[in-house]
């Protein structure tokens, strides 16, 4: 009668040859056996999406400036139109611009500073209209 080592033995010779084919699949690669780097492709750049522009014009609403948070570049030209019932200005806290007095119903101008920054503003007449001019 065989031994149960025995039999073993004899059963992986005789299988030794086929199992070395399966093995060898999940063997990795010595230095002297390197393959190319398997690189995936890029995926193509896709731009950012940019910012919607301002459009160079606030509207004064009753006691209220629209939008009152703005951004434009430097030196942009900006209109104020006054829809209210009442005159009003659009003012930098510092002094770097003013539309002067607008009176309901009419549109001023104003130059944005150059450079760049916040710069808070309110109307001279109703001191809790405030809104930032920011130049970008």
């Amino acid at each position: 009668m065989r031994s149960p080592v025995r039999a073993a033995a004899l059963l992986l010779l005789a299988a030794g040859p086929l199992l070395t084919g399966c093995i060898s699949s999940f063997v990795v690669p010595g230095p002297e056996e390197t393959t190319s780097p398997v690189v995936a492709p890029s995926a193509p750049s896709t731009p950012a999406p940019s910012p919607t522009p301002f459009a160079g014009t606030v509207t004064i609403r009753d006691f209220s400036f629209e939008p009152d948070n703005f951004t434009v570049g430097p030196g942009a030209v900006v209109t104020v139109t006054n829809t209210g019932t009442t005159t009003h200005t659009l003012t930098a806290q510092d002094g770097t611009f003013d539309t002067g007095p607008i009176a309901p119903g009419a549109a001023a101008t104003l130059t944005a500073p150059s450079q760049p920054g916040a710069y808070s503003y309110h109307c001279t007449f109703h001191h809790f209209m405030r809104g930032i001019l920011t130049v970008a």
